[in-house]
């Protein structure tokens, strides 16, 4: 979280996960600075870990101040989280290690930090939206200058410049790190071309003026000099990633081809700030072939594989059983050649998931992994893979799994068509294969009509503006307001709420084709 002073009070910029930290570090500032009042907030991107905190520095009844954040900026917060939220939670327990012991043999950071805060998460919708580069916004008394990053680290992110301090903010665009391309707990694949392209352009902006840089992880860089050096040289590794993956993609190598083969030239690889602590080069070759081209590498024998337990037992049966697969495993690992013995003690676990042996030597051999690992997110990967197979859950638990929990103001902050998306991704398709329900929602509040249909297994919906008309006939007719939709999706039947149709018969049917999202769906086991 960055403070910026303005003529009557402090500017937050960024304020972190959960709303203890951001009141934390709000009055430590408070204690050493006075007791300003927060007087703007401003978002540079759509992570949670960038807006969660907001109600501790702008708690329920705080006098309103421009919130600003980049176009587009609800709607990333809230989708990332709406589609693909329970598994994106799930893998953030492997990806932060949050559930590991602290310490030199389990969890010693994640590369961007130390460890994702445990505490409540909050949303303050955006009062102020930045739409172009160059926008301009004075907010207490401080000159802003923005430029949009959309693609790069997030779909909605920005820099933004304050002159009058000669300050540059890079988001995370341009951290003491290789950044990651595609997160080890999933998230579509940023744009390295572009990103390579707008830091060239914050370059040509703000390099001549610029005197301190300020991202939203690690620390300050000084100096014009030193900044022109971070930005030059982030560009070029991320334009180098890109470049030279598509080269190579088109020479015909495949993702892990291009990953084993790719090195950073040695004017990029010899300043440790592009090492891959959080991302890595062979995460990240992987992440722009597949932007490209997709999973398929165009091998036939890859389009139509078994699913890994089928493999895995195939596999464990050409080599003479589970016992024959676990002592090949043990030979690699001796050998140290710990990948493959990964390879082979994978497939005897998902063969025989039951066999303690084969679990002891593969986590014996993710342990190894682990502890040889540069990178924090592969590392907590490797170790809490082990965790569980030792018979540790490592649980996701809603205050501990990472920027991946959605908040109770981000949920409220959904709109109509959102909170209907998220209740057609948990209708259990086979067994709504033959039931067809047409349901009208009218929210009065929004004085608009949202048309459900259910039919083929697929639930769709359109609005049309005002009341529903005498047209159509559906199986039931809700009156309603936003509010009580929320109730009414989280399985309550809200009071005051008016109806045409037989509300009992439809609802019950609808409501129960849902199927609820496993928290702690299996990862190192089928």
């Amino acid at each position: 979280m960055t403070l910026i002073e303005g003529d009557h009070g402090v500017l937050v910029v960024d304020p972190l996960l959960s709303t203890e930290t951001a009141a934390a570090a709000l009055e430590l500032y408070r204690k050493h600075r006075g007791d300003r009042p927060v007087t703007g907030l401003i978002y540079t991107h759509a992570h949670a870990d960038h807006f969660g905190g907001a109600r501790g520095v702008l708690p329920s009844g705080h006098p309103p101040v421009p919130v600003l954040a980049p176009a587009g900026f609800r709607d990333s917060a809230v989708g990332e989280q709406l589609y693909t939220g329970p598994a994106m939670a799930r893998r953030a327990v492997y990806m932060y290690g949050t559930q590991l012991p602290a310490g030199p043999d389990g969890q010693i950071g994640c590369g961007l930090g130390t460890l994702p805060s445990a505490g409540t998460r909050s949303f303050v919708p955006p009062t102020v939206d930045i739409t172009r580069t160059g926008q301009e916004e004075i907010v207490d008394g401080v000159r802003l200058v923005f430029q949009l990053t959309p693609g790069a680290d997030a779909p909605a992110a920005m820099n933004f410049a304050a002159p009058t301090h000669q300050a540059l903010c890079t988001a995370e665009n341009a951290v003491h790190t290789m950044h990651s391309v595609l997160t080890l707990r999933g998230a579509v694949v940023r744009d390295t071309r572009r990103w390579a392209h707008y830091l060239n352009e914050a370059l040509a902006l703000f390099g001549a003026d610029t005197e301190v840089a300020f991202a939203s992880h690690h620390w300050p860089t000084w100096g014009n000099a030193r900044i022109r050096r971070l930005l030059a040289g982030q560009r070029d590794l991320y334009a180098y990633l890109h470049d030279q993956t598509l080269r190579l993609l088109n020479e015909g190598r495949t993702g892990p081809e291009i990953a084993e083969e790719l090195r950073l030239p040695p004017g990029l690889a010899r300043l440790w700030a592009h090492h891959g602590y959080y991302g890595s080069l062979s995460h990240n070759v992987k992440a722009i072939y597949q932007r490209y081209l997709g999973w398929f590498d165009g091998n036939p024998a890859h389009l139509w594989e078994h699913p890994p337990t089928e493999q895995a037992r195939r596999y464990v049966e050409t080599l003479g059983g589970v016992a024959a697969t676990v002592d090949a495993g043990k030979r690699y690992a001796a050998d140290g050649d710990l990948r493959f013995a990964a390879t082979l003690l994978n497939h005897a676990v998902f063969a025989a998931p039951d066999d303690l042996r084969a679990r002891r030597e593969l986590a014996t051999v993710y342990e190894r992994l682990g502890h040889g690992c540069e990178n924090g997110t592969w590392r907590n990967y490797y170790l809490t893979g082990a965790m569980e197979l030792r018979g540790t859950r490592a649980a996701a638990r809603p205050d501990t799994t990472g920027p991946d929990a959605p908040a109770p103001d981000l949920v409220r902050a959904r709109s109509v068509d959102q909170l209907l998306d998220s209740l057609a991704i948990r209708v259990d398709g086979p067994r709504a294969w033959h039931k067809h329900l047409t349901l009208d929602l009218y929210l009065a509040d929004e004085d608009r009509t949202w048309h459900l249909n259910l039919s083929n297994g697929a639930l769709t919906h359109l609005s049309t503006p005002g009341t529903p008309t005498a047209d159509g006939r559906p199986d039931l007719t809700l009156t309603l307001t936003k509010p009580q939709l929320r109730e009414l999706l989280g399985g309550r039947v809200p009071t005051a709420v008016t109806h045409e149709g037989e509300p009992g018969a439809a609802l019950h049917e609808l409501l129960d084709l849902l199927s609820a999202p496993d928290p702690n769906f299996p990862i190192v086991t089928p």
